[in-house]
């Protein structure tokens, strides 16, 4: 009889999914450090998850289902604890006496199976559905299934601390603060907070104190959506909770302060950086996520197109320049600059980041925070690493002239430099550097890159709309009449899998200056932005918007969410 190492081995190879030789490659990293030899086969990229669900459901012959199509029932998803679920990848359907149907991304994981029959005593019946759909549906039903009931929570709370109130505003001695920052309440109210913002894979959590009620917004897919309204009660036992998890100081209410932790969070690690800024009424926390299981530091996964890899790559391999990736905040800079790195990163090179703060750990690669409060700066850094004899450098921003005219001499003497700046376009750039009292001449010398970025929320593939767009809109818009004939578009909707947004993560939009000698010639004259723009699109750049319209065409995204973060060109 095979076995299920061997049975998956037939199935993959008879339907030639994968080659021998990858089957091989996947065998030596399984036996390396464990794991499903399926996952082990998708995350190495040889095949889709989707395609893996279809093949085992044909070779199996065992349904492949729908979970978007179909209401599980509360009752039945008690039945499998959530860790059970998350570990195994599985959700029970329905029960028919003591059988149990179960969808699962891996039909033939005997140990779930095993563990399940064990656990419940229950026969089981596999379904296939795919890894999204079990995942979101673990997320939906468990989390409602699991929810605190808030007033209950709150008045447990309440109860458990003794108040007093002063003209509207309530005070707690240090000692009160601490006792009341690690009592269960407390706790379980933080908890909840944080579990619900990974959940709705939310990048930052705002916990705001207003006139008569405690405020709590999540930054999901690059917009802030309001969650949760707590009673003024609930700020400080919430707030003194996150300062005692980051290490800060409960009792200083009147300066701004800022640290970070970590704690494991539905079975993974989560860190947060904080930030505590006193208001009118009271202190605000700002809580940054870096989540590491949501981000992807590769960077043909970031969205890019081809023309913008096919760039990157180039002007990456280059011993000595400048490159810039400009954009506002929260638009990714750091992200893709993390991933250029990562693809650079190799034995042979001596890598060194100036950070403030440094957001990802990169194996091999030095990182370094920068402690204005103390004199250590950019320019500083920067200063001390030149030092190190580093091939490349990243500098998180340039805030000051000082900074770029480090980063420029560094460019010029053999070394490459990567780092990010606020400007809106890539041309802007440019202008933004002469304005900071940088010479154009330097400029020319040493930069041999600027990409501007922007980052588009995609469509919800489960609840997305088609429909089509008249020709005198699409003039409007400046869009191909001819190609938009043959194209659908949509439109966001909202469900439950996106929690009603119409939305469901994002990918980016890029523009890219290249330096050719007119556009040299323009900036030693001191042109102006749209002149540089203006020569860089004849020489074949494709904007912003231009780019937007091409993950419109794809059915990514809406036009709306392209007129949202890019200017008209």
């Amino acid at each position: 009889m095979l076995s299920i190492k061997d049975r998956l081995s037939e199935i993959f190879i008879n339907n030639k999914l994968i080659t021998e030789g990858q089957l091989d490659q996947a065998l030596k990293a399984q036996a390396g450090r464990g794991g499903k030899l399926s996952d082990i086969i998708v995350e190495l990229k040889f095949i889709k998850q989707a395609q893996l669900s279809d093949t085992l459901s044909k070779s199996l012959a065992l349904p492949l289902f729908d979970l978007k199509c179909f209401k599980i029932d509360s009752d039945i998803v008690k039945i499998i604890p959530a860790d059970i679920a998350r570990l195994y990848q599985i959700i029970p359907l329905s029960k028919e006496g003591d059988s149990i149907n179960l969808a699962m991304t891996d039909p033939l994981n005997i140990l779930a199976i095993h563990s399940l029959r064990e656990f419940r005593g229950l026969k089981l019946n596999p379904i296939i559905s795919s890894f999204q759909d079990i995942n979101q549906a673990i997320d939906l039903y468990y989390s409602a299934a699991a929810k605190v009931n808030i007033d209950n929570l709150v008045r447990e709370l309440i109860s458990s601390i003794e108040i007093v109130k002063r003209k509207k505003e309530v005070f707690f001695s240090e000692q009160e603060l601490e006792r009341i920052s690690r009592e269960a309440p407390a706790i379980k109210a933080t908890n909840m907070v944080l579990e619900e913002a990974i959940k709705k894979k939310a990048s930052e959590v705002l916990i705001e104190p207003l006139d008569n009620k405690l405020r709590i917004r999540f930054r999901i897919d690059g917009l802030l959506q309001e969650q949760d309204v707590f009673p003024m009660d609930m700020h400080a036992p919430i707030v003194s909770r996150i300062k005692v998890m980051a290490e800060l100081d409960i009792a200083e209410h009147g300066i701004p302060q800022d640290g970070c932790f970590k704690t494991n969070i539905l079975g993974r690690q989560v860190d947060f950086n904080i930030f505590i800024l006193p208001t009118s009424y009271g202190e605000k926390a700002a809580l940054r996520i870096l989540d590491k299981a949501q981000v992807s530091l590769d960077i043909k996964e970031l969205g890019f197109s081809d023309y913008c890899l096919g760039i990157l790559a180039r002007v990456s391999c280059l011993s000595h320049g400048m490159i810039l990736v400009c954009g506002p905040a929260g638009s990714g800079k750091t992200i893709t600059l993390y991933a250029v790195l990562k693809s650079l990163n190799s034995l042979d090179k001596n890598i060194v980041t100036i950070e403030d703060p440094v957001e990802f750990q990169l194996e091999g690669v030095n990182q370094v925070t920068v402690k204005p409060e103390i004199g250590f700066s950019f320019a500083a850094g920067m200063r001390s690493t030149l030092l190190q004899d580093p091939n490349i450098i990243m500098i998180g921003e340039i805030p000051d002239y000082e900074t770029v005219d480090i980063a420029i001499k560094s460019a010029l003497t053999g070394h490459l430099v990567f780092s990010t700046l606020q400007a809106t376009t890539a041309a802007g750039a440019v202008s933004q550097l002469v304005n900071m009292g940088v010479e154009p001449y330097l400029i020319n010398s040493s930069l041999v890159c600027v990409m501007a970025q922007r980052l588009l929320r995609k469509v919800c593939p489960y609840c997305k709309e088609a429909y089509t767009l008249n020709k005198e809109a699409a003039a409007n818009l400046k869009l191909d009449v001819h190609k938009i004939n043959k194209l659908q578009f949509y439109k966001a909707k909202g469900c439950r899998y996106c929690f009603n947004t119409g939305y469901s993560g994002r990918t980016v939009i890029a523009e890219v200056l290249q330096f050719s000698h007119k556009i040299h010639e323009l900036i030693l004259n001191r042109a102006e932005e749209y002149s540089i723009k203006q020569q860089a699109r004849l020489e074949g750049m494709q904007t912003l918007r231009e780019a937007g319209w091409g993950v419109v065409l794809k059915g990514q995204t809406t036009i709306e969410e392209v007129l949202r973060v890019s200017a008209p060109d």
